[in-house]
């Protein structure tokens, strides 16, 4: 369980390097409620994608992510709560995370997502 969590994040890290919103997005859930580190409420898979495109293209184009996962607590049989903190080099923005991941038949996914800069880290 522990290492297909981290493959999520590693694989979010790789969409991002690429600057591809699609595969940045394919981690999380169709249905997935996401909140960005601006509070904006983004509900499914295809708004996450079109919300990282316009970033990809913009101001975090040629950026690379770095996630560091420090909790990943069981909640339930396949249900974990994780939390992330990630950098964005060489924009100099620190982020911290904290996720739902499920597990379905063909795998893990973030089902619930909540990014935030912390105070004095932006």
């Amino acid at each position: 369980m522990t290492e297909q969590i981290y493959a999520l994040w590693r694989r979010m890290e790789q969409g991002w390097a690429l600057g591809d919103a699609a595969v940045f997005a394919g981690v999380f859930a169709e249905d997935v409620d996401f909140v960005t580190v601006r509070g904006e409420e983004l509900y499914g898979r295809r708004a996450v994608a079109a919300g990282h495109a316009l970033l990809f293209a913009g101001p975090y184009r040629d950026t690379k992510l770095t996630a560091e996962i420090s909790l990943i607590k069981p909640l339930a049989d396949g249900i974990s709560l994780v939390h992330v903190t990630s950098s964005i080099a060489p924009a100099g923005i620190t982020t911290h995370a904290q996720a739902v991941v499920v597990q379905r038949a063909d795998g893990w996914e973030i089902a619930a997502f909540h990014n935030m800069i912390p105070k004095g880290k932006s």
